[in-house]
């Protein structure tokens, strides 16, 4: 019963033995905690019998038995009880499995509390199903050296996958693909170990604000662990981690229960798995890691957490996790960039890396001076971010969309100091036999040596491509050109004058006014401050206002105003150049590019009257133009196709002829 196949037939099973009893979508409600309580018990069982008779013994001795209950089992946890799923009786099931789970410790009892297991198991026993469902469960073997944890996290997603919405309305948009799991702890790993192989024992800690079911932690603890067949002293990677819904936190805790540190055999991992949201309530807060790994959900608003982040931001600045500007309410997921840096151990004491895989749009999304374009520009300015890497669409179950393995670190090796990797992986993946959702690829196992190699040659290739930090920098400008118009009042006027909205607000007795005063002017042509003085001299005849808004007045000017290229440029009272809105522009100047030069070469000569707007400068370094930072990936990896031969084309559409032609005959014989 250790093959993927076997364990599906028999989620299948008691998927079939609830049927009719249940909805489709309750199933992985039962299915998922009995799955957990099976695989506690038979970490038990080998000393079930000695735990019974120390409790026996020892009861009423007064003695704190937990922590001998502990060393008796080997494990963070223990049950007291007389019974387990074969002994519950048919009679008093749900009675004697409530016993059951109540006579478990502390951490493992939490488990089923958060699965509302209680009220689960009522609506079993009403149903009749309870003790058939205990008695399937107590003949399949779920022990760790039976059912690998890879294999069980496996059937963990296949409940969540198959039965929809019965942990979270969205579940599969939180969770993480086997094969991206192991790429991205490869990718976050893999630089140190020979790090871990000078230093045997060597013990490190590993972080993931977004935790889910546990799969980054327990594959980095697996990583090192395998180190244990080569050396005489394996490392250790201690895990951390924080999850918003109680359902995958409680699949969490149950594999971190099933955990042990050789050097601290009787260490509770489990209590480092917190419950809550990490942006607005992160209960690690002040503690920094070794390594930092997150798959956040791809496009979630953040509105839940707005208030405390918000007044993060705003109260502690850059000494809290979110000092830039912050991204627009509608996708957190550049937050947790910032929050993974600001877990990083820091530099004095060895300091920290940390790999997140985000859709696209945290590459490119936002204007300069807008929060996403300020968030990559510190990341970027303090010199974080070591590599991208573009993973293969359709590698996720619910969207086939591209994804990236972001990859920071604020200790950088000299070489990448100043320098940004970016590696092209989309062609490696292999085609998936089966379609799961939108999972049609995988990364195999062959790719992510590719993609790890990649990553550790930090050289120039056809797929890795290494660049300033800088080189993804500009600085927008705007680009202004003189007002050239005057005032020709007519009819096509009085229809555009209807879009206004200060024309809309008036009532229907001054706009009769100001058309009549209009119609005496039909078809004269005037200097553009002439709208304004006439406006204003002609605003006593109105019966609802004695003095004309500058809003009315620029809705005039907007509606009569004929643009002119050979007039000479209109000043204000002044003697500044006015810039005509319709006409001004903006220019994104790299970085390094001296701005007056750029408007030389590529503006001047097609523009000859432009110039800048000396205002608009940057809020940071005062200079004139906005900073901004974009990574379009597109760019930098597009290779030209040559169109295809003429003669080529049109044999293929002779041939497509043909065929149309000779089924046509077919038809009509």
């Amino acid at each position: 019963m250790n093959t993927n196949t076997a364990l599906a037939d028999f989620i299948w099973k008691n998927a079939d033995d609830l049927w009719g009893n249940f909805k489709h979508v309750d199933f992985g409600k039962i299915i998922l905690p009995f799955a957990l309580l099976r695989r506690l018990e038979c970490v038990l069982e080998p000393t079930r019998d000695q735990v019974r008779e120390s409790v026996k013994k020892m009861k009423d001795s007064g003695i704190d038995l937990d922590v001998i209950l502990r060393t008796q089992t080997g494990y963070p946890f223990y049950n007291t009880s007389n019974y387990d799923l074969r002994s519950l009786g048919a009679t008093r099931t749900r009675q004697n499995l409530e016993d059951y789970i109540a006579s478990f410790s502390d951490n493992a009892r939490v488990i089923f509390e958060q699965f509302d297991f209680a009220n689960t198991l009522a609506r079993m026993d009403k149903a009749g199903v309870l003790y058939k469902i205990c008695q399937n469960f107590a003949a399949i073997d779920l022990h760790p050296d039976t059912v690998p944890e890879r294999v069980m996290s496996n059937v963990y997603e296949h409940l969540i996958r198959r039965f929809g919405a019965e942990v979270n309305e969205a579940a599969e948009d939180f969770m993480t693909p086997r094969d991206v799991v192991h790429l991205a702890i490869e990718l976050l790993l893999d630089p140190d170990d020979q790090m871990f192989i000078d230093s045997p024992g060597l013990i490190r800690t590993l972080y993931d604000p977004t935790c889910g079911t546990g799969g980054f932690l327990s594959d980095g603890m697996g990583h090192v662990n395998a180190l244990r067949d080569r050396y005489s002293v394996a490392p250790v990677i201690v895990p951390y981690g924080q999850e918003l819904e109680p359902e995958t936190h409680a699949v969490c805790l149950a594999s971190m229960l099933l955990k042990t540190v050789e050097s601290d055999p009787g260490r509770d991992l489990s209590k480092n798995i917190k419950l809550g949201s990490t942006l607005s309530d992160d209960k690690l807060a002040n503690e920094r890691f070794h390594y930092c790994v997150s798959n956040p959900p791809f496009g979630k608003k953040w509105e839940m957490d707005q208030t405390a982040v918000v007044r993060e931001h705003q109260e502690k600045g850059f000494e809290g996790r979110f000092g830039p500007k912050l991204p627009r309410v509608s996708d957190g997921s550049m937050l947790f960039l910032l929050h993974l840096l600001s877990k990083l151990e820091t530099p004095e004491r060895g300091g920290g890396r940390a790999a997140i895989v985000l859709s696209g749009s945290p590459l490119f999304n936002g204007n300069a001076g807008q929060g996403e374009s300020e968030i990559r520009r510190y990341l970027l300015e303090e010199d974080v971010v070591e590599a991208i890497i573009a993973l293969p669409t359709e590698i996720f179950f619910r969207t086939g969309i591209g994804t990236y393995i972001w990859l920071l670190s604020n200790k950088k090796p000299a070489d990448r100091k100043g320098k940004v990797q970016l590696i092209d992986a989309t062609a490696l993946f292999e085609p998936m036999r089966k379609s799961e959702g939108n999972k049609r690829r995988r990364v195999g196992d062959g790719q992510i040596r590719q993609i790890v190699q990649m990553y550790a040659d930090f050289a120039e290739t056809k797929a890795s491509r290494i660049f300033d930090s800088r080189d993804f920098g500009y600085r927008r400008v705007k680009v202004l050109r003189p007002l050239r118009k005057k005032i020709v009042i007519s009819q096509e006027g009085l229809a555009a004058l209807e879009s206004e909205k200060a024309w809309v607000r008036l009532t229907t007795d001054s706009k009769d006014l100001w058309l009549k005063l209009l119609d005496r002017e039909m078809g004269a042509i005037h200097g553009w401050h002439w709208m304004a003085a006439w406006l204003r001299k002609n605003s006593g005849a109105m019966i609802s206002q004695r003095s004309v808004p500058a809003a009315l007045i620029k809705a005039f000017q907007k509606a009569f105003g004929v643009h002119d290229p050979e007039i000479d440029p209109i000043c204000d009272k002044n003697g500044d150049l006015i810039p005509d809105d319709d006409l001004t522009d903006y220019e994104n100047i790299p970085l390094g590019t001296d701005i007056r030069d750029y408007m030389a070469q590529e503006v001047l000569p097609h523009a000859p009257d432009a110039y800048l707007d000396e205002t608009f400068r940057d809020e940071y370094d005062g200079e004139v133009g906005v900073v901004g930072y974009e990574i379009n990936f597109n760019r930098y990896f597009y290779e030209y196709q040559p169109p295809r031969d003429l003669e080529e084309i049109d044999a293929e559409l002779k041939a497509v002829e043909a065929d149309i032609a000779s089924l046509l005959a077919e038809l009509t014989e």
